[in-house]
């Protein structure tokens, strides 16, 4: 008959043997992760793009914008589609000296009014154009771009080579859905968020201070 000890040391052996090997796994985990940091030294300006129909491709791209500030980067955001709207982040981030530049016209499907957007969006595009020329910007945003590439409102290939010609150390972020896959072919990072719910489709407004 087993005593209530020997339980008692049998239960610490087991758990002392999953330890061990929890050890060893997480060991080993840490060699392939430390191995990767080791290769991993060049550093160059990244282009990174968030697509995909899910919420949060802006907010995402302002992270990454406040945590540039952060570090005392400079930093400048050009905005396309949503002009009209109060943008909590332009509110914060001006404040801390980043630069920004808004579309202004709104919503496309506002407007219906193509002539008016593709010179707005020109307008937007050449001033953005003109930080990603700008070897003191360490970082642009180019806030909903991916959908004047997608209606044509500004050419593909004066995207693509602005974007090649940059400096060399400017970070960039596009957001937007449907990304051309030619910018998704020149990006080195690129992410997709994937909508799983969205309050919007149950009847819940855009509400201010979390949406927008």
């Amino acid at each position: 008959m087993t005593t209530d000890k020997q339980k008692t040391e049998q239960t610490n052996a087991i758990d002392a043997t999953k330890a061990e090997r929890h050890k060893a796994r997480q060991q080993k985990v840490k060699q392939g992760v430390d191995a990767q940091i080791a290769a991993a030294q060049d550093e160059k300006g990244i282009l990174l793009v968030v697509t995909g129909n899910g919420k949060g491709k802006s907010t995402s791209g302002f992270g990454s914008v406040a945590r540039a500030v952060g570090h005392g980067h400079k930093a400048a955001v050009v905005q396309f589609i949503k002009g009209t709207w109060a943008c909590g982040e332009r509110n914060l981030l001006e404040g801390a000296g980043v630069e920004f530049h808004v579309m202004g016209t709104g919503f496309t499907w506002e407007t219906q009014d193509k002539e008016k957007d593709t010179q707005a969006a020109m307008e937007a595009w050449v001033e953005a154009e003109k930080l990603l020329k700008d070897e003191s910007v360490n970082l642009v945003l180019l806030d909903e771009l991916t959908y004047m590439v997608s209606y044509h409102y500004i050419e593909l290939e004066r995207v693509l080579t602005a974007l090649k010609n940059r400096p060399p150390m400017q970070h960039v972020i596009i957001t937007g859905r449907a990304c051309h896959r030619d910018i998704i072919e020149l990006a080195d990072t690129v992410s997709e968020i994937t909508p799983i719910k969205h309050a919007f489709n149950d009847g819940i407004k855009a509400q201010l201070g979390f949406d927008y």
